[in-house]
Parts: C-alpha cells; structure tokens; sequence
C-alpha cells in the first residue's frame, strides 16, 4: 500500500478496530496508527456520522459504484461525482 498512496503517513483508526488490523498498517504499511481515543485534541469523531453512512448506501444504488470494477482511480471518483450530481439533480427537480 505504500507505493500506491506515497503521502500517507498516519492511520487514525477507530477504537473499534482490531489489534491485529493495528499490527498489519504498523508491520506492513509502516505507517504510524493512532486510535481516536488517543488522538490529538485536533481530532475529533464526527457527531452526526449517520450522514456520511446514509451518503454511502446512495452510492449501493448505482451499479458501477457497487462493486470496483474500474481500474484507475479517477475513474471512480468521477463515477462518484457523476452519482452525487445525479442524487442533487433529483432533490432540484423530482419527478411528479
């Protein structure tokens, strides 16, 4: 994961997530992992987190979101861009 995400330097992780997935970024990734419940005072948990789930679950509905099938990455985001413009369209104007 190093070479394809060259700027990533520290995991914040949720306290969640297992120690064995903490061990795999340190070992692995060699990438530092600090948990929410030790991070710095700049971070914090979103409060309303529902949203960006509810956001998500919009993406499920189109198909080529479902699964990854795109090779590069920009092709996904704008695939993403492509539904969210669609998602706004439809609050604009719904059909009757």
């Amino acid at each position: 994961m190093r070479h394809r995400l060259p700027r990533v330097r520290e995991v914040i992780a949720d306290s969640g997530f297992s120690k064995r997935f903490q061990e795999f970024v340190r070992t692995v990734c060699r990438w530092a992992v600090t948990i929410t419940a030790n991070a710095k005072d700049g971070f914090k948990v979103h409060t309303r987190r529902w949203v960006v789930e509810r956001t998500f679950a919009w993406f499920v509905r189109y198909r080529r979101l479902m699964v990854d099938y795109e090779y590069h990455t920009e092709t996904t985001e704008a695939m993403i861009q492509a539904a969210m413009i669609h998602r706004m369209l439809r609050k604009l104007h719904p059909n009757p």
